[in-house]
């Protein structure tokens, strides 16, 4: 009833966009003469506002035209390698370049915005490689008759990615996919496969919340598996193509992000607001470009989101040495041939310091010599693999580190 709730809630707001947009267009326009009075400033930057905190965001585009390798301009083209029903498989290929770098698949989260989340990410490793972004669909476009989505089925989408690969890769996950990922890397090493990777660098994740437990920990422990499946999760409505897909909304998923910081975000409008006014058009720019991602959410597959809290968060099946997935034991300490890299976060307030770095206790078959760890000084958790600190700091160190097991 929720889902219905909040749709309601935004159509009934569309005559006050309606308004709210006449009004920033009539007060705004730099043709209009009203424009230039302080009221009409005071009108269009409010209307401005009502509109931006009330309209829908779709899914935003990487806009990556082109990139620069070894000092030269090099056109970037974006293309699906693989769709699968509820992710596919991108690939930012140079068609100019003979060598366009080692593979690198950048696993992104399926945790409530897009992919493109990781637009600094990609756009930082594109320079030196060549890369593939995993793409996660919004669940309520994905028709029912595709089926469920479990946890599993991510690990199962992580290894067929990899298979497309065959062997020359080296996978970056960022956040909540580290630990399915690291799950289908020790279930390639058992199996053998060829598919595995040369590297996996694991930035931010949630390998073993026991460690420096944060605020997000603490909700998900002290509730029940059943409080969740009864309080978050919700049937599409019948106006999408997900219909009556049971999902965990991206809507409930934002008011989480938005609740973790209330005061900067409250913060950040207002001053948005006071810079329409003096028309400092740098900063407008900067604020909308972070909203309009940051407020560009997905529904999750209720099935994935449910079995992530209960095995991950609350039962810690893959540091206890418990966790089952597709048939098999999970035992990290198979993975031989591939190196490992933890990056985390002096600040990250998401996933606590020690977290990430415990999958290296997991995988005691990696050589000594083939472990790497960082710790980012100053930096919270969107600033492991966005913003200045990752693109000075942090990247050359990966790229340094994927260089040396290419």
């Amino acid at each position: 009833m929720l889902y219905e709730l909040h749709e309601m809630q935004h159509a009934c707001f569309a005559p006050f966009r309606l308004m709210a947009h006449a009004a920033a267009g009539f007060y705004g326009h730099p043709g209009s003469p009203l424009s230039y009075t302080p009221i009409s400033r005071a009108i269009a930057a409010g209307s401005d506002l009502l509109l931006r905190t009330t309209q829908r965001y779709d899914k935003p585009g990487f806009n990556l035209g082109q990139t620069t390798q070894d000092g030269v301009m090099v056109e970037l083209v974006e293309e699906v390698v693989l769709d699968l029903p509820f992710c596919q498989l991108l690939h930012f290929s140079k068609p100019a370049m003979t060598n366009p770098g080692p593979a690198v698949l950048i696993a992104a989260p399926l945790s409530g915005h897009y992919a493109t989340l990781l637009r600094d990410t990609v756009r930082s490793f594109v320079q030196d490689h060549d890369v593939y972004v995993t793409d996660w669909k919004d669940a309520k476009t994905v028709p029912l008759t595709e089926g469920d989505f479990h946890f599993d089925d991510y690990v199962r989408y992580v290894r067929q990615f990899l298979s497309v690969l065959q062997g020359t890769a080296h996978v970056v996950s960022v956040c909540q996919p580290t630990v399915p990922v690291l799950v289908a890397i020790a279930l390639m090493a058992a199996d053998q496969d060829p598919a595995a990777p040369r590297s996996m660098i694991m930035m931010g994740g949630p390998i073993d919340t026991r460690c420096n437990p944060t605020t997000v920990n603490a909700f998900a422990t002290e509730h029940t598996h059943d409080w969740f499946a009864e309080n978050v999760i919700y049937h599409v409505p019948s106006k999408y193509p997900g219909y009556a897909r049971r999902v965990y909304p991206g809507f409930l998923q934002h008011a989480g992000f938005v609740a973790m910081n209330p005061g900067r975000h409250i913060d950040s409008h207002r001053d948005y607001f006071y810079h329409l006014i003096q028309g400092d058009g740098e900063s407008v720019n900067s604020h909308r470009a972070f909203y309009d991602e940051y407020n560009a959410v997905m529904d999750l597959p209720a099935d994935y989101y449910l079995e992530t809290i209960q095995r991950v968060f609350q039962q810690h099946q893959l540091p206890r040495g418990v966790m089952q997935s597709c048939g098999q034991l999970v035992r990290p300490a198979m993975i031989r041939n591939t190196a490992l890299m933890t990056v985390e976060g002096e600040l990250d307030d998401i996933s606590g310091n020690g977290q990430t770095q415990a999958a290296h206790d997991l995988c005691t078959g990696i050589p000594a010599d083939r472990h790497a760890h960082l710790t980012a000084r100053e930096v919270g958790h969107y600033g492991i693999f966005s913003g200045r600190r990752f693109r000075e700091i942090i990247y050359p160190q990966l790229r340094a580190f994927v260089a040396r097991f290419d």
